[in-house]
């Protein structure tokens, strides 16, 4: 009886690895991904390959994202930040073969390779990070002034400039 209950445990073992994928056993198919901005409190906006909106949020924080786009397609999503006086910036943040996957050729079998791993994105990883610098707007361009004039009191230009200046009235 303990022979025939150990059996039916063995067996059940065996094909539940046999059955499912090794990157689906042993990692996942979604992730947590850090979204950090210098400077912080950037605004920030996901959007997957098909270019829907998946999440907006504020710097720093954490989102869990879906690693697969498809059978046998990693996701691909980009990111755009914005913060009030530094330049937008836009990054790119794509999946890579997760390491398990290739488990598959010791205990998954060709139905983990071929079938649930890639179904289920579990054969695909994302980066732990996404992040930005965003550079702080031209003070030209921050003033509205597209060609780059100011007008300054004369007692607020350098000394080392001022020998420089053209009267114009």
């Amino acid at each position: 009886m303990r022979t025939l209950k150990l059996g039916k445990t063995l067996l059940a073992s065996i094909a539940a690895f046999t059955l499912s994928g090794c990157a689906s056993i042993v990692s996942d198919s979604e992730y947590p991904v850090n979204f950090s901005s210098a400077p912080e409190g950037a605004s920030f906006t996901v959007q997957n390959r098909a270019g829907q909106t998946i999440h907006t949020g504020t710097t720093p924080a954490t989102v869990t994202l879906k690693s697969g786009a498809g059978y046998f397609k990693g996701e691909t999503y980009s990111i755009a930040f914005h913060k009030d006086g530094f330049d937008d910036q836009k990054v790119e943040l794509n999946t890579s073969v997760n390491g398990w996957y290739w488990g598959n050729i010791v205990f998954g079998g060709l139905i983990g390779m071929l079938a649930v791993d890639p179904a289920t994105g579990a054969m695909y990883r994302l980066p732990e990070t996404a992040q930005a610098t965003l550079p702080p707007v031209a003070a030209a361009a921050a003033a509205g002034t597209a060609s780059g004039l100011q007008i300054v009191a004369f007692d607020q230009v350098p000394e080392s400039i001022r020998n420089q200046l053209v009267r114009i009235n």
